[in-house]
């Protein structure tokens, strides 16, 4: 049996390096590596890119940059520019989280340079990312989400009271192009609101943020996989979190003050409902491969989308794989359909 060429990418120059390291290594632990050479590719803190051939142990820990080389991406692979060598890609699977990986820049260089990569298109990776983008897609298709305001830091940064006119306290503010609850604050009074926009700010990046009716609710999650008559959607997942906090990046990485079920507790009307509408945001964003869409749900099991991710986290703990895992597809088929999808989709012209 032919044994495929893969590039597993992985680091990143966004506030998720760390999550994209631990999500790379479970995969390489992973993967049929009867089925797969493995070339791995890392993208350092200031965006280098370079050919690492050491241990996974190294890439968790985080000490994976002395023992790789220079290297650069090529029309359908990548070349070490150290020692000169070429190795041509079959496919690649980017586990690169958050700005510079999950938001469309990866994905349009690879269709650039003619490679398969796992995970959704260029578009619908950027929509998704984009906060701001997405309501405005999803609310087009009559997917109900929370009210908001999006504010950008040279132009339309609006006061406290401004702000108050058009949406009820408290509020939700976290920046338009960031993921794992960096930079967002809940703010129920007008001294909060400062330093609440001050942190959005920096952890999006491009001076854009966006502010949220604070929803009543609890947090529920479907994995989507594929697209089309082949869309299989997962089951859903609940997030429990201590009163008065909110999922933020310990509750999501060290479970703090937080407990994640799955399935969901939910009827099973809410949960039949909680995957349509899944699948329907899944597919008005354009998402061919990956999306966990998570939402909210109400008291009187109304649901909300909150946002759609198109890498989420990939270790076999993590929600995505975990709800996959539930509906009868563990994490090493996982990872084989994936790449299965990459490879039967066309990207470029050769």
């Amino acid at each position: 049996m032919r044994k495929y060429k893969l590039g597993i990418v992985f680091g990143g120059q966004s506030s998720e390096y760390s999550v994209s390291l631990h999500s790379a290594s479970s995969v390489l632990k992973t993967i049929d590596q009867t089925k797969y050479d493995l070339v791995l590719i890392g993208i350092s803190k200031d965006g280098q890119i370079r050919l690492y051939k050491g241990d996974i142990a190294n890439i968790e820990q985080d000490t994976w940059f002395p023992f790789s080389h220079e290297a650069a991406f090529i029309h359908k692979g990548i070349i070490d520019l150290e020692e000169n060598e070429r190795y041509m890609l079959d496919v690649v699977f980017p586990i690169v989280h958050g700005k510079n990986g999950e938001d469309g820049t990866l994905q349009g260089l690879f269709e650039v340079l003619n490679i398969p990569y796992v995970g959704d298109n260029t578009l619908a990776s950027a929509i998704a990312m984009d906060k701001e983008m997405s309501h405005i897609i999803l609310e087009n298709a009559h997917i109900p989400m929370a009210k908001y305001i999006a504010l950008y830091q040279a132009y339309n940064d609006l006061s406290f009271e401004e702000v108050k006119k058009q949406l009820p306290l408290p509020w939700i503010v976290k920046p338009c192009n960031a993921g794992s609850s960096y930079g967002v604050s809940i703010v129920k009074e007008e001294s909060e609101f400062e330093q609440a926009k001050k942190d959005a700010y920096f952890y999006d990046g491009r001076g854009k943020l966006i502010i949220e009716e604070f929803v009543n609710g609890f947090e529920i999650g479907c994995a989507v996989l594929g697209k089309g008559a082949k869309m299989l959607v997962g089951s859903i997942d609940e997030i429990a979190i201590a009163k008065g906090t909110f999922f933020d990046f310990e509750g999501k990485y060290a479970l703090k003050d937080a407990k994640i079920y799955c399935p969901a507790r939910i009827s099973q009307e809410c949960f039949l409902k909680a995957q349509e509408i899944a699948k329907r945001a899944s597919i008005a964003l354009n998402c061919e491969a990956i999306a966990r869409v998570d939402m909210f749900v109400l008291a009187n099991e109304e649901i909300i989308v909150n946002e759609v991710n198109t890498i989420p986290g990939f270790t076999e703990t993590s929600r995505y794989p975990s709800m996959m895992k539930e509906s009868g597809l563990d994490f090493r088929n996982l990872i084989d359909q994936l790449i299965d999808l990459a490879l039967n989709k066309e990207v470029g012209v050769c």
